[in-house]
């Protein structure tokens, strides 16, 4: 039985990961969001939901004590949620912690794919990202960094690796197959630890039309 903390527990995809943690595992699992009251009951022998934010150091605290694993999926000011949080985990003795960002981080991402995100997501939350990344790879947590392709709601589970220094391939990957990884890595928590990996389905790299028709709604 693991112990998780899933910090951003109404995400999209840790909505994903949640119900195949308790349907696929006997882990208990502790729910740390912003306005709790969105979540719906679950099970309450095994979840425990905590209303809060990461930027709030002192509850955060309180809520890794006696974990063991941490799932971040988180947005806004990443680099400042990251400062507040590898601390408190190193003070709280937990060492494992998987971090879900963009593809991107090391200027890896091949164009016309690469401009795109740059451009789409914004320079400055881009390097938002990179501060957060670089800060966590600089501690001595036993982190993963997930760096996704542009995400979708497809529900197939279909995702090729990529290592950090090595080209990143595609361009899109569903929210399944980030859950699908997320739970592979809980399922085996030393797996992948130090590691960045970039993660889309095969055979998209040439899929940036494709996204660009998606937003337009097409």
């Amino acid at each position: 039985m693991t112990r998780i903390l899933i910090l951003g527990a109404n995400g999209r995809i840790a909505k994903l990961v949640r119900p195949r943690l308790l349907a696929e595992t006997a882990d208990q699992l502790t729910l740390y969001l912003r306005h709790a009251e969105r979540l719906q009951p679950g099970d309450t022998q095994r979840e425990t939901i905590i209303d809060g934010s990461v930027a709030d150091g002192e509850k955060l605290r309180q809520a890794l004590v006696g974990q063991d694993v941490v799932y971040a999926n988180l947005n806004g000011d990443v680099a400042s949620l990251a400062r507040i949080l590898v601390p408190a985990m190193l003070q709280a003795h937990v060492q494992r912690l998987i971090w879900v960002t963009g593809s991107g981080l090391y200027h890896e991402t091949p164009e016309p794919f690469g401009s795109w995100v740059e451009e789409t997501v914004g320079h400055a939350a881009k390097e938002n990202t990179r501060q957060a990344a670089k800060l966590i790879e600089s501690s001595e947590l036993d982190y993963t960094l997930i760096r996704a392709a542009f995400m979708t709601d497809d529900p197939q589970v279909d995702y090729e690796l990529t290592q950090k220094g090595e080209p990143f391939r595609g361009t899109m990957v569903s929210r399944a197959s980030i859950a699908d990884l997320i739970m592979k890595m809980v399922a085996n928590p030393t797996w992948a630890e130090r590691a960045s990996l970039g993660i889309a389905q095969p055979g998209t790299e040439n899929g940036l039309a494709q996204i660009k028709r998606r937003l337009r709604g097409e």
